[in-house]
């Protein structure tokens, strides 16, 4: 097939990415920016799978490291992101969208045309919306780099090694018997499996049609932020009260915790971006790629286990 460098190849989505290309044929270059960080590529590959993927250190912040990491490469799946800092949305604009930006511009120059890129659904260029803002941007330089790009834009991400489910289920396990929810609790999301985000950039990259294509991906049926509450508290086997908190009081402990670099479970930007809906047309995998996303119910099991020990799992 070809030889498919992938960025962020150590992290959640790209846990799942790296086998199902390697499952479809493709030899992975997998970027990555330390000798720990290959060594959990590689930790989480079969024997035969291993044989199919080589490691380069590299930083997509650090435009000077891309060249060589493109040597040879075919196509690029490009998933490094972070969801939050601690800096005012600095580092998310660094990461982000200025590597983002270091990426297609060393593709430019390499002549490596094929990209599928991890957008966001949801986003927007709004200036207090430092993530949705980054990412937005990154989008955009991407549809204006003159490459043969394909932007996927899941919701929630669902799957062993999670951000946002494993944060609500650390709040419970915190919990004296309640659970915050912020607001009403009805900001509404479209969770999906990261397993099918991986199908889907598999897709992608063996579809020519979807070459210049922005495509949402999102799971079988809407969820708002309570019910999603409660389907954790059900994969936990917890029962809790969901008491509502008015937004502006979460916000208030989050700025004071980034304040003074303390860990706090939600950042003031995420507070910010739950006043827009996560959601897009419900049929857009199927529609799109052949097959129907499979549902969060009764998927969240691997909650029960911290995330460290969450195996990868489909």
């Amino acid at each position: 097939m070809s030889t498919v460098l992938v960025t962020g190849a150590s992290g959640f989505v790209g846990s799942h990415t790296v086998p199902a290309l390697i499952e479809a044929g493709h030899e992975v270059v997998a970027l990555v920016r330390t000798e720990r960080a290959a060594d959990t590529v590689t930790k989480r590959l079969t024997a035969a799978q291993g044989s199919a993927v080589r490691t380069r250190t590299g930083d997509v912040t650090l435009a000077h490291t891309l060249p060589p990491a493109l040597d040879g490469v075919d196509a690029v799946v490009h998933l490094v992101a972070i969801p939050r800092d601690l800096r005012g949305g600095a580092d998310l604009r660094l990461v982000n969208t200025e590597g983002t930006r270091a990426l297609v511009e060393a593709m430019q120059a390499a002549g490596v045309l094929r990209l599928v890129h991890m957008g966001a659904m949801g986003v927007q260029d709004v200036p207090d919306l430092h993530y949705g803002s980054s990412k937005a941007r990154a989008e955009a330089l991407v549809r204006e780099a003159g490459l043969d790009w394909t932007i996927l834009k899941p919701s929630l991400q669902f799957g062993p090694g999670d951000g946002f489910f494993n944060i609500i289920a650390d709040l419970v396990r915190l919990s004296p018997g309640v659970v915050p929810v912020p607001g009403r609790g009805d900001s509404r999301f479209q969770p999906v499996a990261v397993n099918d985000v991986a199908r889907a950039i598999v897709a992608s990259l063996a579809d020519p049609s979807t070459i210049r294509q922005s495509i949402e991906l999102g799971g079988p049926r809407y969820w708002t932020y309570r019910e999603i509450t409660g389907e954790v508290l059900r994969a936990l086997g917890k029962r809790r009260l969901m008491v509502p908190m008015p937004v502006p009081l979460i916000r208030l402990v989050a700025g004071v915790s980034e304040a003074v670099h303390l860990p706090f479970p939600v950042a003031t930007d995420q507070l910010r971006q739950l006043r827009l809906d996560n959601i897009g047309a419900l049929d857009a995998i199927e529609s799109r790629f052949g097959f129907a996303p499979r549902p969060m119910e009764g998927a969240l099991g691997y909650l029960r286990r911290k995330r460290a020990d969450q195996a990868i799992a489909s």
